[in-house]
């Protein structure tokens, strides 16, 4: 292998801005231009968060270019592919080009006869991975994800062992797969009891807390529908859920339905990963994921963990040890009832202890020095050891 090269040229694009794919976009572009590479970012003002937009553009990439690309397929792909292409030519030579989520994903990949720019495409979550989509849809986005991760992907990225495990079963080369697990900053901490003032929430509750969009994804209304139960019998359980989107005014309408005013609160304005200080444990009752940002952020606050059983659990949780598993389930019964376990004050120290012993498992630098080796491997580089740090978080295909 040539040693000679250090830094790369790097084309990234995504087109949304919220949620896990958008934190990861911002992550790994400033990983990037720290390490040393040329940075250049296209996003899409479509759906473009204000903040996620200050925040790209204050990085100092090499440059940071809007885009209009639509979440529904459309002719207006063309006109975006045709775009991207230009932006190829004229602020290229690339090294690779690295597309994330699944709009990103075919318009870099898509390409004409010609010299090859390497490509590598992260999901963020297969379309597929969606229990909710018909068999029609299966077979259409399936077909879509098997042709472009056959014949069109150099290497393509999952963010946990299941993700890696339904490319799979869509028919993509077990050659073209690596994972690369999320990494993350460890939460705040120190704004507990400011956190439960804000909200009313007396200091010595049993605070179950919810991060993430207000989507049917992630579920929240299975999550209001389990608290309804355990309120009834646990006079001193609140809830707490952070988010907005589609079903908010759904989660509201619920809580005040369920008479749970004062004892289930509902905010979109502080962040996330602020209010995890807060929380005794973190609920995620979601339909699907890949390798969700709020699981890791949870997990490296050192919170115990109830989760679905979607994509990611099983990377963050070891059942009876730092939290539970449930089924993926509308029957809110079977998450009422593991909510109901931590009344349980002696499980709840247990759970705690074991979760802050392992909150240092997930982090940004692990996360970017894998995606680096990638990147190096797929060139045929052997990465370079001045940009290498001692975690790595890669799994390769097991052949």
């Amino acid at each position: 292998m040539n040693v000679g090269i250090k830094r790369l040229s790097l084309l990234q694009v995504l087109e949304p801005s919220g949620g896990g794919s958008g934190r990861h976009f911002l992550d790994l572009c400033r990983a990037m231009q720290r390490r040393g590479h040329s940075v250049t970012a296209i996003y899409s003002p479509v759906r473009a968060e204000a903040a996620f937009v200050a925040e790209l553009e204050g990085m100092g990439l090499d440059s940071v270019l809007p885009l209009a690309m639509r979440r529904a397929p459309g002719p207006w792909d063309i006109t975006a592919w045709w775009q991207i292409r230009k932006i190829v030519a004229r602020h290229g030579p690339f090294h690779l080009i690295h597309g994330h989520s699944s709009k990103a994903g075919a318009l870099t990949r898509l390409r004409l006869p010609g010299p090859h720019i390497p490509v590598i495409y992260t999901p963020h979550a297969f379309r597929t991975m969606d229990p909710t989509l018909g068999s029609k849809g299966r077979m259409i986005y399936g077909g879509i994800e098997r042709l472009l991760g056959t014949w069109l992907s150099d290497r393509l990225i999952c963010v946990s062992r299941d993700e890696y495990n339904h490319a799979l079963l869509l028919g993509i080369p077990e050659a073209r797969l690596r994972i690369v697990v999320n990494g993350v900053s460890a939460p705040p901490s120190g704004q507990r009891a400011a956190i439960r003032a804000r909200y009313g929430i007396p200091q010595d509750a049993l605070l179950f807390g919810f991060v993430g969009r207000l989507t049917p994804q992630k579920a929240p209304e299975r999550l209001v529908e389990a608290f309804a139960l355990v309120a009834k019998q646990l006079p001193q359980a609140h809830l707490l859920m952070i988010g907005v989107g589609e079903l908010a005014e759904t989660v509201s309408d619920m809580i005040k339905a369920a008479g749970l005013e004062d004892r289930a609160h509902l905010d979109g304005v502080i962040p996330g990963a602020t209010a995890v200080d807060a929380f005794d444990v973190v609920v995620m009752p979601s339909r699907y994921e890949a390798m969700s940002y709020v699981m890791l952020e949870a997990a490296a606050g050192g919170k115990p963990l109830l989760l679905t059983d979607v994509g990611g659990a099983r990377t963050v949780i070891e059942p009876g040890k730092n939290g539970f598993i449930v089924a993926n389930s509308d029957d809110s019964s079977e998450l009422a009832a593991a909510m109901m376990r931590f009344a349980d004050p002696k499980l709840l120290r247990s759970f705690t202890a074991e979760a802050r012993r392992r909150k240092d498992g997930y982090t940004l630098v692990g996360m970017a020095d894998a995606t680096e080796e990638i990147y190096f491997e797929l060139l045929g580089y052997r990465a370079p050891n001045i940009l290498r740090a001692p975690e790595k978080m890669v799994l390769r295909s097991a052949s």
